[in-house]
């Protein structure tokens, strides 16, 4: 079994959370080597934290992946999902969902009820720290995830709607997908439907945001345009980005995850 575990959380680093959980793994399964993926998430965005695990899954050797945002607080069911070389853990609330889909489906899950696993006592507010923490160390010492509960039938788990785009009489419509620390505007529109269109690099991009409309410079990179410039471009996801060159795209353009956009080719 692996010896990486990942951590995705909205715990922040201004307070010892997420010392707590790396001292917990540390505890049981001291070879284990710990990535921390992001600890910034805004709190309770399930949403963003879904769009992070999945973009950088599949930069990841097999490991064990925790990804803890959670508004409900601790009132899902934790699960294990086993996909691809991976393992998944975090409340059932569609935090994995796209991760999962992005390591090939799950192909086993489990709820994670055997408290022999557990740190004691468990709080009922800080399950990163005394269920799935322990829960990875152990996996990463030979314990296997039947273990750890009751299999759960996978058409019974939690997703988030996968996001979607749809290339139709010489426009692209998408929604945002995520908006990060930077403010750069990710949306769900791929590189391929920007080849659909017969956009390019070098060309320029009408972006409608309900009854208004930008007009965007596409280019390779967010330091193609000058200061405090909008720019679209494709990001390392292969997914369309708008930014402002030092600045803020989503404070400009007042576009919060979710919400629709349309784009053409600029005449």
């Amino acid at each position: 079994m692996t010896s990486v575990i990942t951590i995705l959380t909205d715990y922040g680093l201004q307070d010892g959370y997420v010392a707590s959980c790396h001292g917990v793994i540390v505890g049981i399964s001291p070879e284990a080597r710990i990535i921390d993926v992001c600890h910034q998430v805004p709190t309770g965005d399930v949403r963003r934290a879904a769009a992070i695990l999945a973009q950088t899954v599949p930069h990841m050797p097999p490991a064990v992946h925790i990804a803890v945002v959670d508004p409900g607080g601790g009132a899902r069911r934790a699960v294990a999902v086993e996909a691809g070389d991976h393992v998944f853990l975090g409340p059932d609330n569609g935090v994995l969902s796209w991760a999962v889909q992005a390591s090939g489906g799950a192909r086993a899950a489990y709820e994670l009820t055997n408290e022999e696993f557990f740190h004691r006592p468990v709080s009922p507010t800080f399950h990163g720290r005394d269920v799935f923490a322990p829960v990875a160390a152990f996996l990463t010492v030979g314990r296997r995830p039947p273990e750890l509960g009751p299999p759960i039938p996978l058409d019974r788990l939690v997703s988030l709607p996968a996001p979607t785009s749809r290339v139709h009489e010489g426009t692209v419509e998408g929604e945002v997908l995520s908006v990060d620390g930077h403010g750069n505007t990710q949306l769900s529109v791929t590189g391929g439907d920007l080849d659909t269109l017969g956009a390019r690099p070098g060309g320029t991009l009408v972006v409608w945001l309900g009854r208004r409309h930008v007009t965007v410079p596409f280019r390779e990179t967010f330091a193609a345009v000058a200061p405090g410039e909008l720019v679209a471009f494709t990001d390392s996801a292969g997914l369309l980005s708008l930014a402002v060159h030092a600045g803020d795209a989503s404070q400009r353009l007042g576009l919060p995850p979710g919400a629709h956009v349309r784009l053409s080719v600029h005449p």
